[in-house]
């Protein structure tokens, strides 16, 4: 339907703001999703170069209104058209008539694929979607992720009879022009299992076949609704006068439940071709939809009865791998040329010195003695360590280790120390293991050793230190051809030979073959809780799942954590394809607090990791004959005898050299992250890997540049393809200690790639004293002002809504995976209502728009809550942080969101704090303003924790004596990530308030 051309699904507010500018008309309008009701809608409108935005809801009969200015009485309607065409006449309460519908753009050039970079996962018609969510792929009601057949189930439950499916769908896929409509059936091959082992305990419902289905046909549904609608309005054109006795408004029997055939009707459209051809197509969709569940249902009945079924056998385990050692010796360097042995061992606590041709003990230091470590940043290999000594000044000494890397590992090992030492019952930092690996679909190794315990190429880990086991993995995989039960058994199988520690699965989420696995060690089991998993396809038409990403989110006691393993578009030239696909992937996956939906995902996080083979390439046009470049070859010279052009070799020769950053310099995602396209704000180790993607199977000492696809050849430079990166709250912990790849798995051509953090983390404090004992133990949030620039074309009135687990009325993360408030009668923990409110400001008090294209707002003291902790004491409060949504009035919709940490604000003066504001991934904005934070007397304590105690120091710097445990002052500084100061605050950078007074 042409009619229909204005709406835009659900493309966010930034992007409809665009599209309006570029239509540049007074009464250019468009209607897209609403972002703050689910079911609802936003019309959006241009009148004298500002856009204004109206919400569409649906009353309790299902009839659509628009939300316009007091006075204005509602008009009902029916359809999305019909309302439409009424607000297209003057005095209905918009701000100018709709004029001129804003089409939605076609397809984006270069993106190579049907849909677009515009289409919405799951949806390709015309019309909006249908208002009920289906569940989440993969999800359960429990949140525990991908659901796995019972141990106990029947041999005719495991099958790889729907890799036969598969390859008949393939064969179809190539001759029928319904791709995307494949994808739904493909995805219900992949579980027909569950269909398959239901019919084996008596149950033929085939209940998974017709979810399928009803997917599937979402689109054919919706159009025939839309379609329907027209017609329905059309016959009551025609419709005799309503008699004054008649009701006012006549209702109409829902879409959903019109079944009726008009014998003079049929008559009339047998006159015309093309209705004729119309009414037999859909006799044929009716026809085939009741008759393929009895061929499916007859197909499986045949499978069950005439094959032996049975999953791929396990992968043999590997080979026990060596324990690591409770005492580890390093040779150091102390002063200008005495050489002396560092023994550390973790067991006993102790680090003993030991000075080369002395022969004896120098000193044995206890871990209670050990005051601080501190690396030095202008010497990599330089640490030093402050002892204390009895009725004596502390006493300082400094090591140089052979490589920066041994520095590292005797880093860890007392870290480690201090840890089992603590005597803690919580702990206040954990390792994380991440994994990423295109697998090629070819099973995996005998064993992944080198993977997991991150050695290989790059910044590995040390021997020393490679095989002390992580609180947490997480592999991320894709093109795995693997079962699922088969991929788990094997790595579990793989970590107990490693670690001899059985990990226990927190979670496993799949999406055809890429898949996520997290595990966790199992004294960590009871700390995890909130689990939810989510998928989003970007395959063809955004419907095949061969293409997105799997996630998982957790809290790890009072610490949240998200995952993303993601699989982009691939081909050099696709670079706008998979930036889109990281948007579609941001915007839908369900994953973290539900009541933090509005916020942008990488803010609903205290820690946010990215990994995947994300597929950006090396920024190079080259062309290659028909040869195999190999990196020990000479120069100009292939591995066949073939001459390599000089761009390649050039390419090849900076691999050899390990000179990545000239290679780095031209890496695409690297441009689109300079470019805040993609991955706004997120970190990166340091690459000192050669190029993950694409080697000749079975070495690494090949790159294979040429690749067959049906639509021809394909270069492929060397590229890094998969990477992980991490996006952190400010003023957390988060430290990346190896980040690398294998250089001795070899069956596929990526090489799988490992990183390693260190993660500080929070538990539920208990204070000493109960909160509000006496009249002065209360602390609160106070704010003198905030001032707020959005890149907008909006004249909306906004207001700010607050949210943190700190706040009263907030639900609190407990210790046993429940929301539970602590109640000071009696001590004990008492459940909290799960429909808490958020905290919001009033109506901003200042506003100007005089630079087009942004509005700048300001919020006095006044306008402003006072905002009330639920525990007034230092040392909880330095954990927690504040997220903002900066909304408008009219719409409820956000344009932008930041998070705000509570420790630089601690004292009794007010501190400065600016930050920028995002919005599904994109860069909206920045705030600024002024907050203090403030603690009762007697609530100040606190104490170091154990991730403080290593530190930094430039070489010329002096240590202090006896470290104060205070919390830490934020520096006055500019962010790191911003660029020099510009001329105006108009820049699209956002430079945060330049040139504003």
């Amino acid at each position: 339907m042409a009619a229909a051309g204005w709406y835009h699904r659900d493309i966010s507010q930034v992007v409809a703001e665009e599209l309006l500018a570029q239509a540049g008309r007074d009464g250019s309008f468009l209607v897209r999703d609403s972002e703050s009701v689910k079911g609802a809608y936003a019309l959006c409108l241009l009148f004298q170069r500002h856009v204004y935005t109206y919400r569409i809801l649906r009353d309790d009969e299902g009839l659509l209104s628009v939300q316009t200015i007091q006075g204005i009485q509602a008009k009902c309607f029916r359809t999305l058209p019909e309302l439409i065409g009424a607000y297209q006449h003057p005095n209905n309460g918009l701000v100018t008539p709709l004029l001129h519908a804003v089409r939605r753009p076609g397809p984006a050039e270069g993106s190579g694929e049907p849909g677009g970079a515009g289409a919405v996962p799951g949806w390709s018609g015309d019309g909006p979607a249908e208002l009920g969510a289906l569940p989440a792929d993969g999800e359960d009601a429990r949140g525990w992720g991908h659901t796995l057949p019972c141990p106990g189930a029947p041999p005719s439950s495991r099958t790889h009879i729907p890799q036969q499916l598969h390859q008949r769908l393939q064969e179809q896929l190539h001759s029928s022009p319904a791709s995307d409509f494949m994808g739904f059936m493909a995805e219900f091959l992949t579980h027909h299992v569950q269909d398959l082992q239901a019919l084996c305990h008596g149950h033929p419902q085939l209940r998974h076949l017709s979810t399928a289905l009803a997917t599937a046909c979402r689109a054919l549904h919706s159009e025939i609704d839309f379609t329907l609608a027209g017609l329905e309005t059309l016959a009551r054109v025609f419709d005799p006068p309503a008699s004054p006795r008649s009701p006012a408004r006549e209702q109409v029997m829902p879409l959903h439940c019109s079944k009726i055939i008009y014998p003079p009707l049929q008559g009339f459209l047998s006159s015309d071709p093309d209705l004729e051809l119309l009414l037999s197509k859909i006799s044929t969709v009716n026809h085939l939809l009741s008759s393929l569940e009895k061929k499916v249902l007859k197909s499986l009945q045949e499978t069950v009865t005439r094959h032996n079924l049975a999953l791929p056998s396990v992968a043999t385990a590997p080979q026990p791998a060596a324990r690591p050692l409770a005492m580890q010796n390093f040779e150091v360097k102390v002063g200008k040329s005495q050489r002396a042995a560092l023994t550390v061992d973790v067991e006993s606590g102790t680090v003993t010195v030991t000075k080369r041709g002395s022969g004896s003990l120098e000193e044995v230091i206890p871990h209670d003695k050990i005051l601080q470590l501190i690396k030095y940043q202008s010497v990599q290999s330089k640490v030093r360590l402050v002892c204390a000594r009895e009725n004596q000044k502390s006493l300082s000494r400094d090591f140089i280790f052979p490589s920066a890397r041994k520095r590292e590992a005797f880093c860890q090992l007392l870290q480690l120390m201090k840890i089992q030492h603590s005597n803690l019952d919580e702990p206040e930092i954990i390792s994380v293991y991440v994994g990423t690996w295109n697998m090629g679909s070819t099973p995996p190794p005998r064993s992944l050793a080198s993977w997991l315990t991150s050695r290989g190429l790059g910044r590995t880990q040390d021997e020393t230190t490679a095989c002390i086991p992580h609180d947490i993995y997480v592999i991320g995989t894709q093109e795995n051809s693997l079962g699922d039960h088969e991929w788990v058994e094997f790595l579990c199988a793989s970590l107990k030979t490693l670690m001899a520690i059985d990990y226990r699965v927190v979670a496993l989420q799949c999406l055809w073959s890429i898949k996520m696995v997290v595990l966790v060690k199992p004294e960590h089991q009871r700390r995890i809780s909130h689990v939810h998993t989510s998928s989003v396809k970007t395959g063809i038409a955004n419907t095949l799942g061969n293409k997105g990403a799997v996630g998982v989110s957790f809290l790890f006691n009072g610490t949240s954590f998200g995952f993303v393993n993601c699989h982009l578009a691939s081909g050099s030239e696709k670079t706008h394809r998979r930036n889109q696909n990281y948007s579609d992937i941001l915007h839908s996956l369900a994953l973290g607090d539900k009541r933090l939906g509005g916020f942008d995902l990488t803010l609903r996080f205290t820690h946010l990791f990215w990994l995947g083979d994300l597929n950006y390439r090396l920024d190079m046009d080259v062309q290659v004959g028909p040869c195999r470049r190999q990196a020990g070859d000479s120069v100009g010279t292939g591995a066949r005898g073939v001459t390599v052009p000089s761009l390649a070799q050039e390419i090849l020769t900076h691999i050899v050299k390990k000179e990545f950053q000239a290679l780095l310099a031209v890496d695409q995602l690297n441009l689109e992250r300079e470019k805040n396209k993609v991955f706004l704000r997120f970190s990166e180790g340091d690459i000192s890997f050669p190029p993950t993607y694409r080697y000749e199977r079975g070495t690494r000492d090949t790159y294979v540049w040429q690749k067959s696809k049906p639509t021809g050849m394909r270069i492929n430079v060397p590229s890094w393809c998969d990477r992980i990166l991490w996006k952190s709250h400010p003023e957390t912990h988060v430290v990346c200690n190896s980040y690398g790849c294998t250089d001795d798995i070899v069956t596929s051509d990526h090489s799988p790639v490992f990183a390693t953090f260190e993660v500080g983390v929070t538990s539920q404090f208990v204070p000493k004293e109960a909160p509000g004992s006496s009249p002065e133990a209360l602390a609160c949030i106070e704010w003198e002002s905030i001032e707020v620039i959005l890149k907008t074309t909006s004249r909306s009135k906004c207001y700010i809504e607050f949210h943190s687990y700190c706040l009263e009325g907030e639900e609190v993360p407990g210790l046993l995976g429940v929301a539970v408030r602590v109640s000071w009668l009696g001590w004990s923990c008492v459940p909290l209502c799960p429909h808490s409110e958020m905290q919001r400001s009033g109506e901003n008090t200042f506003q100007s728009c005089d630079i087009p294209g942004f509005l700048k707002l300001g919020w006095s003291c006044k306008h402003l809550p006072v905002l009330n902790p639920i525990l007034p004491d230092l040392e909880y409060l330095g954990d927690q942080h504040l997220l903002l949504s900066i909304k408008g009035v009219e719409s409820c919709e956000s344009y932008g969101e930041c998070c705000l940490a509570l420790r630089s604000a601690i004292g009794s003066t007010a501190q400065q704090f600016e930050t920028f504001l995002f919005h599904r991934g994109e860069e909206t904005g920045s705030v600024r303003g002024w907050m203090r934070v403030r603690v009762p007397r007697g609530r100040c304590g606190t104490r170091e924790r154990l991730y403080e105690w290593i530190s930094f120091e430039e070489e010329d710097a002096e240590p202090a004596a006896e470290p104060q445990m205070r919390p830490k002052q934020r520096l006055r500084s500019r962010p790191r990530s911003l660029p020099e100061p510009a001329t105006g605050y108009t820049n699209p950078a956002y430079f945060i308030f330049e040139g504003i007074p």
